[in-house]
């Protein structure tokens, strides 16, 4: 059966977060040992320090939410999260320079990739296909791959719709065999992320992932 804890980065990235929601998250990360966490650049050094004795990836977000910060600020930002002991970064491009036909996207995530892989730390793109159509997400992939990233991810979870099945399959027919896809978004349930991993995703972002996994145990017990 579908060993679904090596696919769950449980996230934790609510604007009313406190040291309370850190302190139990890593507890439910040390009882369900999800594959990795997620948690603002702020609770980095925390949760790392928290769960080192581990075989856990902290994540953290860069350009959160809306992509617009200069790539001077996001290269600062990743530099700092790096040092704190992140071992992802999930980036949200400028969104709004793809849409402007511009090419900074890829100089930036080129300079992002460079900067992690130096590190030995793997980078995730987030390029909110919620707001793109078919063919801008053929070239979002086309554009993060030729940058280095190793993920492509669907959303920040901000944005009006997450992680399709759809997408998810198209975003794994264009994309090469070793660029991942991180889907995000909206997945709640076990059903919802079982469906996300056979459209082809390798990782699921999710602030349900304690539900997710009691889920799948259930789910196990019954075959």
């Amino acid at each position: 059966m579908l060993d679904i804890k090596r696919y769950i980065e449980h996230t934790l990235l609510s604007p009313t977060l406190t040291d309370r929601h850190i302190n139990q998250l890593i507890l439910q990360a040390r009882e369900y040992h999800f594959h990795g966490v997620c948690v603002p650049p702020f609770w980095v050094k925390k949760v790392k320090r928290e769960l080192e004795d581990l075989n856990m990836q902290v994540v953290t977000v860069v350009g959160f939410p809306l992509g617009y910060q200069m790539t001077e600020t996001k290269v600062f930002e990743t530099e700092r999260a790096i040092k704190d002991g992140a071992d992802e970064i999930d980036v949200v491009w400028s969104l709004s320079a793809f849409k402007s036909g511009m090419n900074w996207p890829k100089i930036e995530l080129a300079k992002l990739s460079t900067l992690c892989h130096d590190h030995g730390k793997v980078l995730k793109v987030i390029i909110e296909t919620g707001y793109l159509s078919q063919q801008e997400i053929i070239e979002a992939c086309k554009i993060g791959s030729d940058a280095g990233v190793d993920f492509i991810k669907t959303s920040s979870g901000y944005a009006e719709s997450g992680a399709r099945k759809e997408d998810i399959q198209l975003m794994r027919r264009i994309l090469p065999s070793n660029v991942g896809i991180k889907a995000s978004g909206g997945i709640k349930t076990y059903e919802q992320a079982k469906t996300m991993i056979e459209a082809g995703a390798d990782r699921i972002g999710t602030s349900s992932g304690m539900e997710i996994l009691k889920e799948w145990e259930i789910a196990k017990s019954i075959k």
